[in-house]
């Protein structure tokens, strides 16, 4: 089951003194989560808190409504802040990674269960899917079109085309 609210990023710190926060992104990217208008502080969408935000290097500084101090503004570090999947539209075949977690990994030819995805790694060319088995023996796949045929997410499956030296050792 699809999560409604998702992890997004955490409150690390003040900005100057007239309450900004800064928080570290845990999505793809600072610009990402400067999109938003309205953070939550759980998972349930039953806080949360209206933001003016700004990607800063490597972070999103963000202006919440009615925190006009620092001291104000300390009180909120530590919070992880959380977005609603309703307030975004994804592109095709681009995906939540949360969405992605736990999703089992079978081979599309041979529907053979090599394990599920455990993380998603972000390489700069292309990501890569983190698989465990039940014995808890990692493997790591490119997600390209070559190895990836098919995401379900609705149904909790990944279809694949391994590449040699993925699940077996390479000669």
């Amino acid at each position: 089951m699809k999560k409604q609210y998702l992890e997004s990023g955490k409150i690390v710190g003040t900005h100057g003194i007239k309450g900004e926060v800064r928080i570290d992104p845990w999505c793809d990217s600072p610009q990402f989560l400067a999109a938003f208008d309205k953070l939550y502080l759980d998972d349930r969408g039953e806080r949360f808190i209206e933001v003016k935000s700004r990607p800063h290097k490597n972070i999103t500084l963000s202006k919440i409504k009615g925190i006009d101090n620092i001291d104000d503004a300390q009180r909120l570090r530590g919070k992880v802040v959380y977005i609603n999947r309703d307030d975004i539209e994804l592109g095709d075949g681009v995906n939540f990674v949360q969405d992605l977690i736990g999703l089992a990994v079978i081979d599309a030819d041979t529907q053979q269960q090599y394990g599920v995805i455990s993380d998603v790694l972000r390489t700069g060319a292309n990501d890569v899917y983190e698989i465990t088995d039940d014995n808890g023996k990692k493997y790591l796949a490119p997600v390209i079109d070559d190895v990836i045929t098919e995401r379900n997410i609705d149904e909790g499956f990944v279809l694949i085309r391994p590449m040699k030296g993925i699940f077996d050792d390479a000669d």
